[in-house]
């Protein structure tokens, strides 16, 4: 097992007119599992594809393992990485997809096939050695990739985007198959995903990138919980986080804090919700509406769970409150987290 540690790091393209990466400073723990979360465009992958060797950095350095590995061939780097394509030979059978990175590190025949096959049990593809890849399902194919990579014995695993080309259900299915990869094999793992139910459930830790940077990393809890500025509290959770300005400063909370008044005790903050519409999802209601703690209605989502039974009709006004722990506080100006603001009850 490794550490991956990038100092300073920066990647420039078009003359420095795109900064792909703009001066991140990320260290994952030995054996951690590290999700690279953000939009389109955000430079996860550049930065993936920057650690594996790649991209050439414009500035700063990786380090795997304690090793200064800038400038380094990805070969010299003790690093496997699966890209979203899978990138499988289609006239190769399985066996000899997994073989073929040993085949080019000059490994002895008789031990390839053996790491091979050890791979292939590891991952449930052992009695698929003999097929080729368009006799697979997205799923199997996921596999055989992963198992190519494992071969190697490498010191990190870098995943991109690995699921995405899998259907929902298979990506569900994958997913918890991936975890319980990592957990067995140990492996230090950076896996760059635009899906937050990814990111979330496999994630040891989340850092959630936008613009380049990294705007919070953490525990899926804590990012969840305590978003360090606007973008983390809009990017996750679905629906987002309800931000209402009071003055200079933005008042957040979940939707599901936010709940008929009856259903919130202690020390609470009430409001009126101007009930629009309403939607039926997986047994919750999703409530549409407006409120106002400024000077102005804002729009906002009241999620409900099916054990809240409340009677709310689209037209009416109905009165919610929120937990006064539950609201967070953000500079309207700047975005960031600030310090708690009194908003009344």
């Amino acid at each position: 097992m490794a550490t991956v540690e990038v100092r300073h790091l920066q990647k420039h393209f078009d003359g420095g007119r795109v900064r792909a990466i703009d001066e991140i400073d990320l260290a994952t723990g030995e054996g951690e599992y590290l999700v690279l979360l953000g939009p389109s465009g955000c430079g996860k992958t550049t930065l993936l594809r920057t650690i594996a060797g790649l991209e050439e950095p414009t500035a700063g350095d990786v380090l795997i393992g304690g090793r200064v590995v800038t400038g380094l061939p990805p070969r010299a780097r003790r690093i496997a990485m699966v890209f979203q394509s899978y990138a499988l030979y289609p006239h190769k059978t399985v066996l000899a997809n997994i073989v073929f990175p040993l085949r080019a590190a000059r490994v002895a025949v008789g031990e390839r096939e053996e790491r091979a096959r050890k791979a292939a049990e590891m991952l449930d593809i052992g009695h698929l050695l003999d097929r080729k890849p368009r006799q697979l399902s997205g799923g199997e194919r996921q596999r055989v990739a992963l198992a190519r990579a494992l071969v190697r014995e490498p010191a990190v695993f870098l995943l991109d985007e690995p699921l995405s080309n899998l259907d929902a259900k298979l990506r569900a299915s994958a997913r918890d198959e991936l975890k319980r990869f990592q957990q067995r094999v140990g492996v230090t793992t950076m896996y760059v995903t635009h899906d937050q139910s990814e990111a979330m459930g496999l994630g040891e830790r989340i850092a959630v990138m936008s613009a380049g940077r990294v705007r919070q990393i953490g525990a899926p809890v804590e990012v969840y919980d305590d978003p360090a500025d606007t973008f983390v509290a809009t990017f996750i959770g679905s629906p987002p986080m309800n931000l209402v300005p009071r003055g200079e400063v933005l008042v957040g909370f979940r939707p599901e804090h936010l709940l008929p008044e009856e259903n919130v005790t202690g020390d609470r903050i009430t409001v009126a919700l101007d009930v629009q519409r309403m939607e039926y999802l997986s047994g919750d209601r999703h409530v549409y509406g407006t409120v106002q703690l400024g000077d102005h209605p804002t729009r906002v989502i009241a999620r409900l769970p099916a054990t809240v039974d409340t009677p709310i009709a689209v037209g009416e006004q109905h009165d919610f409150a929120i937990a006064v722990d539950r609201l967070r506080f953000f500079d309207e100006r700047t975005g960031q987290r600030t310090d708690p603001l009194r908003v009344g009850s």
